[in-house]
């Protein structure tokens, strides 16, 4: 089976293609606040499933990291509005620590390639 890495530097790629399947790295954004960096995420994992060959109707799985469960509404408002009705994903939330004190959330998904 082919992979196809997509956005590739030395450290990592954004995501990778193997098989029907795309995996994105975890996604961050530039913000004020918990409302703009998800939105800013969910723009980029929709511009790199799309590179990808599929959208945010067949996204399997996400993990979302989250420096303060305090916030956890405010991410949620803007990812329900986000997915599909009908293709809420496997999801997992957990509250961490980010690489950069800036950053609020952070975001990867596995879905699938038609």
């Amino acid at each position: 089976m082919s992979i196809k890495r997509i956005k590739t530097a030395t450290r990592m790629s954004q995501a990778v293609v193997h098989g029907n399947t795309v995996y994105t790295a975890g996604q961050v954004a530039e913000g004020d606040s918990v409302t703009e960096q998800t939105k800013a995420i969910l723009g980029k994992i929709e511009a790199l499933l799309s590179e990808a060959g599929t959208d945010k109707t067949k996204v399997l799985s996400a993990t979302i990291w989250i420096t303060d469960m305090a916030n956890f509404a405010e991410m949620n408002a803007v990812w329900d509005a986000w997915v599909p009705e009908g293709n809420a994903p496997a999801r997992a939330c957990v509250e961490s620590k980010l690489a950069r004190p800036d950053l609020l959330v952070e975001i990867g998904v596995i879905a699938a390639v038609d």
